[in-house]
């Protein structure tokens, strides 16, 4: 009985804590994102050319999906109606069957995994997992040049 106990005890924490985690932001080193070079492409930046889509005036949001993922296509109507509201805003889907090398570029590990870019294509953080309206708009809020909450 006790053995069930504490494995009910252990997989309650770990559920918890895997909730907490999901859809939350993750800012990268605000000195990386300052020395980042404006016109070489490597781990911190993603051109329009490699998304296939123009970036966002203010912020774009690269978001990482599978064919077989819920979250994701719940990820992607939030972001595609906070896109819809903000005219400086983007967002690209990108298959991780279709992208792996982006996929180990960015060391995407999970479906959906989002991409905060900046207007010039610097990464600036990431959303891991399924994301909400309040989760991306205090990602954008945290974004350089942040987005109003609305």
């Amino acid at each position: 009985m006790l053995v069930l106990v504490a494995v009910l005890l252990l997989a309650t924490v770990i559920g918890l804590w895997w909730r907490a985690r999901n859809g939350r932001y993750t800012a990268v080193d605000p000195l990386l994102v300052a020395g980042a070079p404006s016109t070489q492409a490597d781990d911190t930046r993603l051109s329009a050319a490699e998304l296939g889509s123009p970036l966002g005036a203010r912020a774009t949001f690269v978001q990482f999906s599978s064919e077989v993922c819920t979250p994701c296509r719940r990820t992607a109507a939030v972001l595609h109606q906070l896109v819809s509201e903000h005219d400086d805003l983007s967002h690209v889907e990108m298959d991780v069957v279709a992208h792996l090398d982006l996929v180990r570029r960015f060391s995407i590990m999970r479906t959906p995994t989002t991409l905060l870019l900046d207007a010039r294509g610097v990464v600036v953080g990431r959303l891991s997992g399924a994301t909400d309206r309040r989760h991306a708009l205090s990602a954008l809020e945290a974004c350089p040049g942040g987005v109003a909450a609305s």
